[in-house]
């Protein structure tokens, strides 16, 4: 019983890093391509729509994360008058979306493995 409450636990530990790394991610992005008004709130709205995205595209299929991710980043950066491209918007979304998961996924497979779950 004990390692269910800490996987659960821990599961909630990491979706607070999945945010986390896309609000840094989103943040590097957008200083990246020259914006300075706002980058901490602005970050904070890209982050929250494109974790938005993955949480229904996980529901749906885990691929569907990584369709859902990018292109409600793509969507909330539309909104934002940052000097991209739409298609290289939706790459750098799909990069900022794999990155994260990727990272947030092996940091949570170790958790299971430390805690014996795995």
């Amino acid at each position: 019983m004990l390692y269910r409450i800490m996987t659960v636990i821990g599961g909630l530990v990491f979706v607070a890093a999945l945010f986390a790394l896309l609000w840094f991610f989103c943040r590097k992005f957008l200083q990246h391509h020259g914006v300075t008004d706002q980058v901490s709130d602005r970050a904070t709205v890209l982050a929250t729509w494109t974790f938005a995205g993955i949480s229904v595209g996980l529901v749906f299929a885990v691929v569907g994360a990584f369709v859902l991710g990018p292109w409600a980043f793509y969507r909330t950066l539309r909104g934002h008058d940052v000097n991209i491209s739409e298609g290289a918007a939706i790459w750098w979304g799909f990069g900022i979306v794999l990155a994260s998961m990727a990272i947030t996924g092996l940091g949570f497979f170790g958790f299971l493995m430390a805690v014996g779950a795995y």
